[in-house]
């Protein structure tokens, strides 16, 4: 009876190790798939150019659009990085964009690029910090500077202990959640 149970454990516990290497192995293909990297040269480019995580790139893209360059929101932001037209006319204005149209939001470069830049300017807005950044990203710069003069979203008008507009904050957390399974996966 004792060498059964042994017996046992020990076939359990092989077992448990086989699932585990498994899981090992087929884990990161699944996160892969579920989380794309598609763009990777464009966005490297970009955030190189301006200074910016790649990984953040890609899950602001994975939360935006799902890779999908035909992706276009019921507030009619187009593209990967989801940048409204009359955002894209001053962004293009802001880095030398001869004759924007909006049907340019649709080709990745130029929608990454912008993207990237407006992502730049933001943190710089923002002396870096990162959930006021991606705040300004979904909810609007404008919103952001009033919910930080807004006792009830914010201390120290520095950092938001609360985003009034649950979208914005959904996106905020689905964002760092993407941010971090792109780190875990991709490095």
């Amino acid at each position: 009876m004792f060498i059964k149970v042994k017996k046992r454990k020990l076939f359990i516990a092989v077992f448990l190790i086989g699932v585990l290497y498994l899981l090992s192995v087929i884990a990161p293909g699944i996160l892969k798939h579920m989380y794309p990297m598609k763009y990777e040269d464009i966005i490297s480019r970009y955030t190189a150019e301006y200074k910016l995580d790649l990984y953040l790139i890609a899950a602001i893209i994975k939360v935006e659009s799902n890779y999908n360059i035909t992706a276009k929101s019921h507030k009619g932001a187009i593209g990967l990085m989801q940048i409204k037209p009359s955002t894209g006319q001053w962004i293009g204005k802001q880095i030398g964009i001869e004759g924007f149209t909006e049907e340019m939001l649709y080709d990745p470069e130029i929608n990454i690029k912008m993207g990237c830049w407006y992502i730049n300017y933001l943190l710089k807005y923002y002396n870096g910090n990162k959930q006021l950044v991606l705040a300004a990203y979904n909810g609007g710069l404008g919103n952001v500077n009033k919910w930080l003069k807004d006792e009830a979203c914010s201390d120290d008008g520095i950092t938001l202990k609360n985003i009034p507009f649950e979208e914005t904050r959904r996106y905020v957390e689905k964002v760092n959640r993407a941010y971090n399974i792109y780190k875990k996966v991709y490095l």
